[in-house]
């Protein structure tokens, strides 16, 4: 279990990195973190706090892509979450 936190904290950690980089470089009009690698690291679990971090520094807020598609992939983590604890007891 107390992999599982440090593996998230990592991860989480990484995504506000990230958000808040590509947010700087946007405005600097330099090289930016793309899409996808955005999407895979809310996807291997830092959803939650990308989404927040996004919303805190206004960043890609209008882009549907983020705005739908981070709280999808939370609940499909929710749902997968239940899924293993159900299966674990």
């Amino acid at each position: 279990m107390p992999y599982i936190t440090i593996y998230l904290a990592a991860i989480s950690l990484l995504a506000i990195i990230l958000t808040v980089y590509d947010k700087r470089a946007a405005k600097k009009k330099k090289w930016r973190v793309r899409e996808s690698t955005l999407l895979l690291i809310a996807a291997l679990g830092g959803s939650v706090v990308m989404l927040l971090t996004m919303q805190i520094i206004r960043h890609k807020t209008k882009h549907a892509k983020f705005m739908v598609g981070i709280p999808v992939i939370i609940a499909f983590q929710i749902a997968l979450a239940v899924i293993v604890w159900r299966w674990l007891l």
